[in-house]
């Protein structure tokens, strides 16, 4: 359940970082195309700012993901060649319930 929680809080606040960096550089393309001048080249400056510290938390994010990930992969791997009774067991409890729910249509 920790590792569920983990990738919850990562989704959320990686969305929550997306979509205050959009925002952010939406806005300010909006003041820039309202504004003229050196105003509005800053304005743009800023905008294009916001939207590469949003592709670095985007990357880092992509690689924690992926980390974790592989982290998971290879614990399930693990568990599995140090007890691979248990995990026919389990697989195969699982088909039959399955195989249960679907006969029973």
């Amino acid at each position: 359940m920790n590792a569920k929680a983990t990738a919850a809080d990562i989704s959320d606040a990686a969305r929550t970082a997306v979509n205050d960096a959009i925002s952010g550089a939406e806005d300010m393309l909006t003041q820039a195309a309202n504004s003229t001048g050196e105003r509005a080249a800053e304005l743009r400056a800023k905008a294009m700012q916001q939207l590469k510290a949003l592709r670095v938390k985007i990357d880092d994010a992509q690689s924690a993901a992926v980390q974790k990930g592989k982290a998971a992969a290879t614990a399930t791997d693990d568990y599995v060649h140090e007890n691979p009774w248990r995990s026919i067991v389990a697989a195969a409890s699982v088909g039959v319930v399955i195989g249960l729910l679907i006969g029973r249509r």
